[in-house]
Parts: structure tokens; sequence; C-alpha cells
């Protein structure tokens, strides 16, 4: 009984924070689009600042997530990826007034705001119907969105990353002292990180393409 209680609780929990993060990347990816076809990239930041300073944040919550065995996600990939944005979101954009007109802040948010959102609606469906275990009343995730969430990565983080450290040069002859070492590690920190996610996501979308072909 307690642990159906437990799983009744992951599950409430796990749902929420889904629904929560899904529709905060959501408005980010509206907004976003509004403001750029309506005042080009320039206004894209002061539209999103709000919504992606909330979503971006919210991911923190993936770390311990990770820790506990909440998800299936190893902390080894969970926390350069949620660490990284963090950093760039706060430390550099949002620190820095310098960079967020910039061209990149478009780019960033709209490669990041589609593939969280792409995410979370599949997490909903996976914490759905892992939960219920009634594939003939639910079905399974579509292999659709499936396909989407292990694939617009190969496109979008490359995207993403380039992005982030664009970000991290554009705010570097703005800082002084400590701060500047610190853009410097930063950046320093993508020439490893980038290969080892790339590698483990590209491992992912295979294991998890074969079997839904399978099933």
């Amino acid at each position: 009984m307690a642990g159906d209680d437990g799983s009744v609780v992951r599950w409430l929990y796990l749902s929420v924070y889904n629904w929560v993060t899904f529709f905060g990347w959501l408005e980010v990816l509206y907004h976003a689009t509004l403001a750029l076809l309506g005042g080009g990239h320039e206004t894209v930041y002061a539209a999103v600042k709000l919504p992606l300073l909330f979503s971006q944040t919210a991911a923190l919550a993936e770390i311990p997530h990770s820790i506990i065995g909440l998800v299936r996600s190893p902390i080894s990939a969970t926390l350069p990826q949620v660490g990284g944005r963090m950093l760039v979101t706060w430390y550099i954009v949002w620190s820095f007034p310098e960079t967020q007109s910039h061209v990149l802040v478009t780019s960033l948010v709209l490669s990041w705001s589609i593939t969280e959102s792409i995410l979370h609606c599949c997490g909903l469906q996976v914490i759905r119907y892992s939960f219920f275990g009634l594939k003939e009343a639910f079905g399974i995730t579509p292999f659709w969105l499936l396909w989407l969430r292990y694939s617009t990565f190969t496109v979008l983080y490359p995207i993403g990353l380039i992005s982030e450290v664009g970000l991290i040069f554009t705010a570097m002859p703005h800082t002084k002292g400590r701060s500047f070492y610190i853009c410097a590690g930063l950046t320093a920190l993508y020439i490893p990180g980038f290969p080892y996610l790339y590698r483990y996501m590209l491992a992912q979308r295979k294991k998890v393409l074969s079997k839904a072909k399978t099933a």
C-alpha cells in the first residue's frame, strides 16, 4: 500500500512538473516568435525575460530528480547541461545588458524553447503511460512525438551551444577581473562537454527509436 502511495505521489509530482515546464517553455516560444516577427531580434529578450528565467530556473529540479532516481537521466548528463544553461541564463544574459539585443539570444531562446516544449510534452506521455500501464486503453507514446524528441536535438543542440558560447564571448569585453576568468573557464568547459553530451544523446536516440520500431 505504501508503495502504491509513493507511486501516486511520484506520478502527481512529475505530472505537475512537466505540465508547468511545458507551458512555461511554450510561453517562451510564443512570445519569442511574436517579438521576432513584430520588432526584430532586438526585442526578443525583453518579451521572454520572465518566462525564460522561470522555466530555466525550474530546470534545476532535474538535478535532484536525477540524483534520487526520480527519472532515468544520469547526473553526468543532467548536471553539465542544466548547470551550463543556468550560468548562461543568469550570469551572462541577465547580468550583461549588452548581450540582450544580440541575434544569438534569439537563436538561443528558440532552440531551447522548441527542444524543451517537445521534451516535456513527451515526458507527460511517458509518465502517464508508465504509471497506468494500460497501453490497450491509452495507447503508447506516438512515434512521431518520440522521433521529434530524439531527433530535433541533432540540429537544435549545436545551434543552442553556438549561441551560448557566442553570448559568453559577447559578454567578455564587458567583464573585469574575476568575471573575465569565469567566462573563460565556462567557455573551456564546452570543449569536453559538447562531444560527451552529444554522443550520449545520439546513443539514447538509437536505443529509444530502435526499441519503438520493434514494439
